[in-house]
């Protein structure tokens, strides 16, 4: 599959957690040996498991650039937010920490421009949105976007991988969310970056218009 191919996106979508680095470098290396030349790869932000990984796809000797992203404003309706939001209370371990939640649609455009286009090479862009907010300044974002009543409840880490548990949720899942709640939610990350603007030249979205586009799908919307 990787014959003939001029750039590739790659992501380790656990690329928090050990074990990481070497199966992404694995692929890196596979890429490069078999003639691609650049590779775009996607990374946590300020994680050391994720830089670990992000160093393994450039010891492959490809023309690699970096694209470490904040949380994604996409987990409030496309992930594992979702439920909550719909029963009208999302329950998080998050504390009262701002992060600043970038739209994925910025993500992937900044991805596609270092695919396709010169001038990228060898840089490391760190992506956020233009704001920080806090997860309670998220979810008043969606419950004014909504017209619904919907609040954001802080729990304890061990309550909420218990709930994830009697969901069903698989380990490794859960592993992982801890993790990033516990470790990397701990206001390393409560600072905006220009990565976005010196890759494409305009501001990220914001979150507000997100919560507006997104709650007129109707992803939100509960059945009378």
């Amino acid at each position: 599959m990787l014959h003939g191919v001029g750039s590739v996106y790659v992501q380790h979508y656990l690329d928090a957690l050990p074990g990481a680095a070497e199966i992404i470098g694995s692929f890196a290396e596979l890429a490069v040996a078999n003639g691609v030349p650049r590779l775009v790869h996607l990374s946590g932000r300020n994680e050391p498991e994720a830089e670990q990984a992000a160093q393994a796809v450039r010891d492959s000797g490809a023309e690699v650039t970096t694209l470490r992203s904040t949380w994604f404003s996409q987990n409030f309706s496309e992930s594992y937010f979702l439920d909550g939001l719909l029963a009208g209370e999302l329950a998080l371990p998050a504390g009262n920490t701002p992060e600043p939640f970038i739209d994925a649609d910025d993500v992937a455009d900044v991805a596609v421009a270092a695919l396709t286009e010169d001038g990228h090479v060898g840089e490391v862009y760190e992506l956020t949105g233009p704001r920080l907010l806090t997860f309670t300044d998220a979810v008043e974002e969606i419950a004014r976007a909504t017209g619904r009543k919907i609040r954001y409840v802080p729990v304890s880490v061990e309550d909420f991988a218990t709930a994830l548990d009697e969901q069903g949720v698989p380990g490794e899942w859960i592993k992982l969310l801890v993790y990033l709640f516990q470790e990397v939610l701990d206001g390393r990350n409560a600072h905006l970056a220009d990565g976005l603007q010196r890759a494409l030249g305009r501001e990220p979205k914001d979150f507000a218009d997100y919560a507006r586009r997104t709650a007129s799908t109707g992803v939100w919307r509960v059945a009378a």
